[in-house]
């Protein structure tokens, strides 16, 4: 899966071979905005009226819009998995959450 980034929010981009179109849909948000083009460069445009689009329309409703992920993510481990995890990150001279966000961005890059 690709990811485009604009003002703060992400939308998942996928290939329709039916349509012969990218189209994108903005993640992380219970509102539905979509978009699509035939080039990377259309669709870049499409998201980005997309976003401006939305918050325009949050403007004109008065009403806030709504915000992608904070950055803040809560996970419970095993005793023996979080002091396993401690141990690797006190050993690379990293807390336990920049160690954990190495890992995760070094993971997400092979996709």
């Amino acid at each position: 899966m690709n990811i485009m980034n604009y003002k703060g929010y992400a939308a998942r981009i996928n290939y329709s071979d039916e349509d012969e179109l990218f189209v994108g849909h903005v993640a992380g948000i219970r509102d539905v905005i979509g978009f699509h083009g035939e080039s990377v460069r259309e669709l870049r445009t499409a998201f980005e009226e997309a976003v401006d689009d939305y918050l325009d329309t949050c403007v004109r409703l008065g009403r806030e819009p709504q915000k992608t992920y904070s950055g803040k993510l809560s996970l419970r481990l095993d005793p023996a998995l979080h002091a396993s995890v401690a141990c690797k990150a006190e050993l690379a001279h990293m807390s336990i959450n920049q160690w954990v966000s190495d890992l995760l961005f070094h993971a997400i890059q092979t996709d």
